[in-house]
């Protein structure tokens, strides 16, 4: 079960099926790969051609087109403005980040999220429109000091500050005891979403659901209530 999709999904408009991407390096790449394997439509754009090509060669995204994101006649022309969510996914260039996102913004795409390499560079995105900010490399930072301290949890998606869904490996305190045995919501004021394995889960699974090693459980919480799960 994928969390990490969900931050995306949770701001983005519910009927947006369309979506354009704006440089296509790593994170570009993964936003379209992730999109386009999720079924939408996806356009993409980026200065390097060879990038472009690459893009279309792999078939990660349905559309590419070579373009200079700086200058608003080329992104008209492209179609850009017409796009329900636009991503602007250049964020290790400033410069180009701030006018991209700002040429976007003033021809009136509604949601506009950009790449930030930084707290200073994330503000500045702010002020010049952009809907969501997200900054990649501080997320997969945080996401390894997790996986280093606590290995059991294999996912993580942050709700706020204070609650999170989780998915974590049954704990062998848990082995062999049904979901109403080990009373999760009564001793750690959790609830269980989902129990599965090899990504094929069961949501909501009955209180007679014996668990066993091997196993992952879903569960959403409170951090300090997550934090004392025999992991």
């Amino acid at each position: 079960m994928n969390l990490s999709s969900l931050n995306f999904f949770r701001k983005s408009p519910k009927e947006t099926q369309q979506f354009a991407v704006v440089g296509l390096g790593r994170f570009g790449r993964a936003v379209c790969a992730t999109l386009h394997n999720l079924g939408y439509q996806v356009l993409g754009t980026d200065i390097d051609e060879r990038r472009v090509a690459q893009a279309l060669t792999d078939q990660i995204i349905d559309h590419a087109v070579q373009l200079d994101s700086t200058e608003p006649a080329a992104l008209r022309e492209a179609g850009i403005f017409e796009f329900d969510t636009v991503i602007i996914a250049i964020g290790n260039y400033l410069q180009e980040s701030i006018i991209t996102t700002l040429n976007v913004k003033e021809s009136g795409v509604s949601h506009v999220v950009a790449k930030a390499s930084s707290e200073v560079h994330g503000k500045l995105l702010k002020r010049v429109g952009a809907d969501q900010v997200v900054y990649p490399e501080s997320e997969a930072g945080c996401a390894l000091a997790r996986a280093l301290t606590k290995p059991s949890i294999l996912d993580r998606f942050d709700l706020d500050p204070t609650y999170s869904i989780v998915e974590i490996m049954v704990p062998e305190e848990f082995h062999g005891r049904t979901i109403a045995e080990i009373g999760l919501r009564m001793r750690y004021g959790l609830n269980l979403l989902a129990v599965g394995e090899h990504e094929k889960f069961e949501i909501n699974p009955e209180p007679n659901k014996r668990l066993n090693k091997g196993l992952v459980m879903v569960v959403i919480g409170s951090n300090k209530d997550i934090d004392r799960l025999p992991i």
